[in-house]
């Protein structure tokens, strides 16, 4: 399997203010930075899903736009068509919000697919985290479809028509979005206090 990775960054960030998320500073480094640091190494290559002027992220990675922006789901089928011209088998996908991400998300996603009949897979803690998933690109053409027909675009929706395997994982807050500016504090304080 080739696995390629996009990190979803194209939130509105109204809970942060407006503020764009994947550039809000934690521990001194971005948080984009953070979740490229934890997902590049478990893919084969990486690229962003945001929506804007692509030079604000200065990595060298692709950047990714959505066609019609309908919130995540848009940002996985960008990067199902990005993966799927370079040989990728499928796509796992992690929210820029969400900094500590497990260091085995890939692999995780990886042995909950091969229970799904069409391969896909997302992560489950004390619940689903939809965003973080393994998508067969494969599904393009089912998600597309999903997308144009006006059904309610939650991630989850199409996961469940698509019976997504859960990848279990014990830590609760590997998965904790930072939506607030309350929640970008309290995890400064949890990294300085590591």
């Amino acid at each position: 399997m080739r696995i390629f990775g996009v990190i979803l960054a194209g939130g509105e960030g109204r809970r942060m203010g407006g503020a764009d998320k994947a550039l809000l500073p934690l521990a001194g480094q971005s948080l984009l930075s953070h979740v490229v640091a934890r997902l590049e190494p478990q893919v084969e290559r990486l690229a962003i899903s945001a929506n804007g002027n692509p030079a604000r992220f200065r990595l060298g990675l692709p950047v990714l736009h959505d066609e019609t922006p309908l919130g995540p789901l848009s940002g996985v089928l960008a990067a199902l068509r990005w993966a799927a011209p370079l040989g990728a088998t499928a796509v796992v996908t992690a929210a820029v919000d969400s900094p500590f991400l497990p260091g085995d998300l890939t692999p995780r996603l990886c042995m909950a697919a091969e229970t799904a009949p069409e391969g896909l897979a997302i992560a489950r803690s004390a619940k689903d985290h939809p965003t973080f998933g393994l998508w067969p690109v494969a599904l393009e053409a089912a998600l597309a479809a999903f997308l144009a027909s006006g059904a309610n675009p939650r991630v989850l929706a199409f996961t469940e028509a698509h019976h997504a395997a859960r990848a279990p994982f014990p830590d609760e807050t590997a998965f904790q979005n930072l939506n607030t500016p309350e929640d970008l504090s309290r995890a400064e304080t949890l990294l300085r206090s590591a």
